[in-house]
């Protein structure tokens, strides 16, 4: 099957399941278990309304409870907002053009807020992402046709395998004395690429300074704007911020996952705002403002002559907002012509305000978590594309199985490592972990070339410590326990707090508690999160300690690191299943988050059925790091 025909399908079946998942969700769920999953704010009030691009009504609401529970409204997505006296009829869609804290704007198909929007009872709903899908599958068929004419598309024969990628003899090295031999090596790699680099970085070994390095060696190169984009907005945060760090002038696209001062400084919203032409667009604002007020003044029983002049005012108003939009557009252009690089995220790409425009480079970070379809968004408007990251870590999320399995989860990242190894410079040098956390990941997942850095190949808590520990709980009576889909054992939680406490006993004679060690304990499974959680709350040796502790899955710790982490397996039974387990990509993103301490609670028994894990207990006995939990028994 032609290549982009098969990607073409993959996420048709990818969207059906998906959507399918939505409307199951829509249909059963009450407004508080739709809040609970992280698809509602309810209740909310009205902050402030403006009017907007298209003269559209902005309206700026606020989540009034429940503000600590996550949830997944984020910039960009299609969402309602909607009256709970009546549900189905009093709803209003738009779009989230802004989402910080407890707060978020919502773009409205329409010009003014209806009746019931100053009734109470508010909510706003996220819709199902048909936009995300469109722009997928609009890029790909583009691409397809792009690939079908032939004309000079270098690149997407390249990223299929058509073609084998190019490099420069004659290029320009630029030294740079912050990054180690195999990072300016990767630097001088991308610079010389003529349509494909990879940067493969595994835990620890620098790839975000690396990029940063070589998105300026790419200006100072050719001076041409570049568009750097990740699947995440945590990810374009973090580059965004780096490359600011650095003196570029970056241009934000979207909306920062996190609340700062700083990143808001960078995005399209905050620039406009401090536009030396802004003063005018406010001032219009305010006119057409008072031109629809007085136009709404006017009842609805008047007669011929106030109904014309109802009209003007509208038509009035509607003129100042065009001339509103011109001025935006002015200021938009001028802020985007000026920056030296633009960040979105890949479907950010398709933002109306970069839509058409053309790049010379494109960089695609963690593109191993990036879906395929969703890459194509930005390689279309590129000459040259460096895709960084590591496909020996978490993959994309993907709902429907089939898709999983017939090739979706493969991404362009793996693809293009296999078929263009030429093309790829391995970061070896890591500056994170112990070596004997280290090594098992290394052998397993990078063909053991992974070495420590001098300043932590050795590191540890204290001086008599061990870096690495496996926890045996088979025979222990620690049996997993289900509820609904997600499984948990309490009587391994209750085992790795009294083992963590001990640890903190042990520490409390080296370090201060202000100074006291990060740690992460983390759990494969959502529902073993909150019985650790829950006995963390009831537990007086460590709630002195409570906020060095992270509790959470593994997904929510990639990228990140502490000094120590727990990782509980949670499972254990007689059949050997292992489910989430034997995902061994998701188990490498665990093991290589701690930099001085890792410990790893299982019970060997039901984990040994996998070669991964019969095999790193076997690394753990031959490092001295294998333990019983019955050892602690009389503790």
């Amino acid at each position: 099957m032609p290549y982009f025909k098969k990607l073409l399908d993959l996420l048709k079946t990818e969207r059906e399941e998906d959507l399918r998942a939505y409307i199951k969700q829509k249909e059963t769920l009450s407004v508080a278990e739709r809040r609970a999953n992280g698809l509602t704010w309810y209740p909310i009030a009205i902050r402030g309304s403006e009017m907007s691009r298209g003269d559209y009504l902005t309206v700026e609401v606020e989540r009034t409870t429940h503000q600590d529970l996550n949830h997944q409204l984020r910039f960009g997505m299609p969402a309602v907002l909607f009256s709970n006296h009546d549900p189905k009829n009093d709803r209003v869609e738009g779009v989230i053009a802004y989402q910080g804290g407890n707060r978020l704007k919502i773009t409205l198909r329409t010009d003014e807020l209806p009746d019931w929007g100053r009734d109470g009872k508010l909510g706003i709903d996220v819709l199902f992402d048909d936009h995300s899908y469109d722009e997928m599958q609009g890029a790909v068929k583009r691409a397809s046709l792009r690939n079908e004419q032939g004309d000079d598309h270098h690149l997407i024969k390249v990223l299929t395998g058509d073609e084998a990628p190019s490099f420069a003899a004659d290029i320009f090295h630029y030294p740079i004395a912050k990054l180690n031999e195999i990072q300016q090596n990767a630097v001088n790699r991308i610079v010389a690429a003529q349509h494909l680099a990879i940067v493969h970085g595994p835990p620890g070994t620098g790839k975000t300074t690396t990029l940063v390095q070589a998105i300026k060696a790419l200006i100072k190169q050719h001076g041409k704007q570049i568009l750097v984009v990740a699947p995440s907005n945590t990810a374009v945060d973090l580059l965004s911020e780096k490359l600011a760090d650095e003196g570029l002038n970056v241009l934000r696209i979207g909306n920062p996952a996190r609340v700062s001062d700083k990143l808001f400084s960078l995005t399209l919203d905050s620039k406009v705002a401090g536009h030396a032409s802004i003063k005018e667009v406010k001032d219009l604002k305010k006119q057409a403002a008072e031109y629809k007020n007085m136009a709404h003044k006017y009842k609805r029983n008047f007669g011929r002559a106030e109904k014309e002049q109802r009209k003007a005012l509208f038509d009035e108003a509607h003129k100042i907002m065009k001339s509103v939009a011109n001025t935006e557009q002015y200021i938009m252009d001028d802020l985007i012509e000026k920056a030296q690089v633009i960040t979105a995220t890949l479907v950010g790409a398709s933002h109306y305000t970069v839509r058409d425009r053309k790049f010379d480079t494109v960089v695609i970070d963690e593109a191993g978590q990036a879906l395929e379809p969703a890459c194509w968004i930005p390689i279309l408007k590129a000459q040259k594309v460096i895709l960084a990251g590591d496909h020996c870590q978490l993959s994309p999320t993907i709902k429907s199985n089939e898709a999983a399995k017939a090739g979706l989860s493969t991404t362009l990242l793996e693809k293009c490592v296999a078929l263009h190894p030429e093309a790829v410079v391995l970061l070896e040098e890591q500056y994170r972990m112990n070596e004997k956390i280290m090594n098992y990941a290394s052998s397993v997942f990078y063909g053991g070339k992974l070495k420590a850095h001098g300043s932590v190949a050795s590191h540890l808590l204290f001086a008599e410590d061990t870096p690495l520990a496996f926890i045996d709980t088979a025979g222990c009576g620690f049996e997993e326990k289900t509820e609904g889909t997600s499984t948990y054992n309490p009587e391994e939680a209750v085992f790795l707090l009294k083992h963590l406490a001990q640890l903190f006993d042990q520490l409390s004679g080296v370090y201060k508690v202000e100074d006291f060690p990060t740690v992460a304990v983390i759990s494969p499974y959502k529902q073993q999160i909150h019985v650790l959680k829950e006995l963390l709350l009831n537990h007086p040796d460590l709630q002195k300690y409570a906020a060095k502790i992270s509790i959470n899955t593994i997904d929510s710790f990639q990228g990140q690191e502490r000094d120590i982490v727990y990782i509980g397996m949670t499972r254990s039974n007689d059949e050997g299943a292992i489910g989430f387990l034997s995902d061994i990509r998701r188990m490498n993103v665990a093991m290589t988050r701690a930099r001085k301490k890792l410990v790893v609670i299982g019970d060997s028994a039901t984990l040994s059925r996998l070669p991964f894990y019969a095999d790193f207990i076997t690394y753990a006995e031959q490092i001295d790091a294998y333990q019983s939990a019955w050892e602690f028994s009389s503790d």
